[in-house]
């Protein structure tokens, strides 16, 4: 089955979680060997569970308008201060303030897992 053609039928941006679970579902003996280095490093990176994942970055973007590719990052790199969300909210000029940040992070440590 591996080597039949696939039909693209939609796009869309997904974190590093979600993409480790379709990777998985999919089963190794059916992913070829770029599919296996990402699952792999999906992995190695994913910081929460790709449900919670999607919760975030849904929450993000209705709660704060957060812009999904940017929500996707937040969901991807788990940022635990105000420098590091600043640092992936820094782009397009847009000006957040250090209250909205907070409540950003506040929202992310729901999602957190617990260790």
């Amino acid at each position: 089955m591996r080597n039949t053609p696939r039909k693209i039928v939609s796009v869309k941006t997904i974190s590093i979680p979600e993409t480790k679970k379709i990777l998985e579902k999919a089963g190794k003996e059916e992913l070829g060997e770029f599919q296996r280095r990402t699952l792999e490093y999906a992995k190695k990176s994913s910081k929460v569970k790709p449900e919670k994942a999607g919760k975030l970055i849904d929450e993000l973007g209705k709660k704060f308008q957060v812009e999904r590719a940017d929500a996707i990052q937040i969901a991807n790199c788990m940022p635990r201060t105000i420098e590091e969300l600043r640092s992936v909210l820094a782009v397009k000029g847009r000006v957040i303030v250090g209250t909205q940040l907070e409540e950003i992070l506040r929202v992310v440590d729901e999602y957190r897992e617990k260790s």
